[in-house]
């Protein structure tokens, strides 16, 4: 029996050595990242192909595991703290967060109900109450830290329909009802994917169009429910979204609430990645109409340096959710009854990682004032980008920049098709020296420059734009 699988002395000393040497790659990492390609450059299956078909039946040495960390995995990783992460959104950390992740596994608490782990829960429920206050959500709402954003939207189409059918659905199933469920062309796909999982079918997803800055047009949306009603169907819920994904578009949110209310819809607030700029006082009108809606989520693991996964899901009325997903067998009694929160009828699953340890040991050691200068400081470093982008004539602005996420192209005398853009975007990527993600919005091509990395300093931002007109300098001359 390896040491290691012993908590005696022997095995404590074993993982003594073993966790210092841990500390001390992801030191050395973090220390040397900026010379790793930020985007992996290994063919698919080339990792696969380096280990055996079966786990070895003895144990290997550290030294043997090391070696293939660096030599195999390292390699095959998109590396995501790298300060020339410019890519998808930031699913950025901070050594707090990673020294309270640490811990969480050493605790390895499994926090399904109260009982089960007091102080989990109770530290969910003030830390969740922090952040309500943080970024000035309603002071009735109550939520839950759950995995992803994707599992809190699932959450809301559930309540929502459980709400509308007056709890029905979740016993007898459904009754040849049509529900209908809205958000704009640009909302993200997990909205998408939720109306599949929870019944209602994608074909009753309803696309609202959008103006000019991509944002849902509000008359757009009720003449869509007035639409649907008089053809038999029940709207639902409508989605909005602050920030989204391609080019982080606001919907009117209070526009939308008066909509949802005077129609009977659930309306769920889709905040995931911007719902963080909330906390700055330049951005307070981003939170009108939140009062009316019945359901928001945000991300702390996208722009707050909490690590992945921390989503926070808030609700205006909590007796729905709960009456929604709770279950109560017998082995899941509580004597406590209603005096605590068991968090496992809050969400879908009932087994919980302690994800309130991290939210708090993160806030808790950076401080807040930190944390908005950081915001400030990314969306500063978006400025500059966005300052180069119009001062450049062979380029121009897909669409006005929004918090810290610039879209640009090649402009159109020069890129009629997007063929160029998209090659751009390519020859960033491969170089290994930055990563962008392209997008195409309005059947135009774009790539998305987004400056929320932990670490990224001005320093990185003018080197890639140094980067990225040597390579238009190239293309145009061709």
């Amino acid at each position: 029996m390896p040491s290691i699988f012993q908590n005696d002395e022997e095995g404590r000393k074993a993982f003594d050595n073993l966790a210092g040497k841990a500390v001390a790659w992801i030191l050395n990492y973090y220390q040397n990242i900026e010379t790793l390609p930020v985007r992996s450059q290994v063919k698919p299956g080339e990792v696969y192909t380096h280990f055996p078909e079966a786990f070895p039946a003895q144990p290997v040495k550290d030294e043997e595991v090391f070696r293939l960390l660096d030599e195999v995995i390292i390699p095959g990783m998109t590396h995501w703290q790298h300060p020339d992460f410019y890519a998808f959104f930031p699913a950025n950390t901070s050594f707090p967060s990673i020294a309270a992740e640490i811990l969480t596994a050493g605790i390895s608490a499994q926090c399904m109900i109260w009982e089960s782990s007091p102080a989990a829960a109770e530290l969910e429920q003030r830390c969740v109450e922090w952040c309500r206050a943080l970024l000035g959500l309603p002071d009735g709402w109550e939520g839950a830290i759950q995995d992803t954003a994707s599992n809190a939207t699932l959450t809301a189409l559930l309540t929502a329909r459980e709400w509308k059918s007056g709890f029905r659905i979740s016993k007898r199933g459904f009754d040849g009802s049509v529900y209908r469920i809205y958000a704009s062309a640009q909302a993200h796909s997990s909205i998408e994917k939720a109306v599949r999982l929870a019944g209602f079918g994608t074909d009753n997803l309803v696309p609202i169009a959008v103006d000019e800055h991509l944002a849902l047009i509000p008359q757009q949306l009720e003449d869509a429910i007035q639409k649907d009603t008089q053809a038999g169907y029940l709207p639902l819920c409508v989605v909005s979204t602050i920030g989204t994904t391609a080019t982080g578009a606001i919907d009117p949110v209070a526009a939308i609430s008066a909509i949802s209310n005077r129609y009977g819809l659930w309306h769920h607030v889709d905040a995931a990645y911007a719902g963080t700029a909330l906390m700055l006082e330049e951005f307070r009108a981003l939170r009108n109409g939140l009062e009316g809606a019945d359901s928001f989520v945000f991300n702390p693991h996208k722009w707050m340096f909490v690590q992945f996964d921390c989503s926070l899901y808030y609700v205006r009325d909590a007796e729905l959710l709960i009456r929604t997903m709770s279950i109560n067998p017998s082995y899941l009694m509580s004597a406590q009854g209603d005096a605590v929160k068991d968090y496992r009828d809050w969400g879908i699953p009932l087994g919980r990682r302690f994800r309130a340890l991290k939210l708090w040991m993160t806030i808790q050691l950076l401080g807040t004032d930190a944390i908005k200068e950081k915001l400030r400081h990314h969306i500063a470093l978006a400025q500059i980008v966005e300052s180069n982008i119009s001062l450049d004539p062979r380029l121009e602005m897909a669409y006005p920049r929004s918090f810290n996420i610039v879209t640009f192209r090649l402009n159109e005398k020069l890129d009629k098709d997007g063929s160029l853009t998209r090659t751009l975007g390519q020859q960033i990527n491969d170089s290994g020296k930055a990563y962008m993600t392209h997008a195409v919005v309005d059947g135009k091509s774009l790539i998305r420059w987004v400056t929320g990395q932990t670490y990224t300093e001005e320093k990185h931002v003018l080197a890639t734009w140094h980067l990225v007109t040597g390579f238009i300098d190239k293309l145009v001359i061709a």
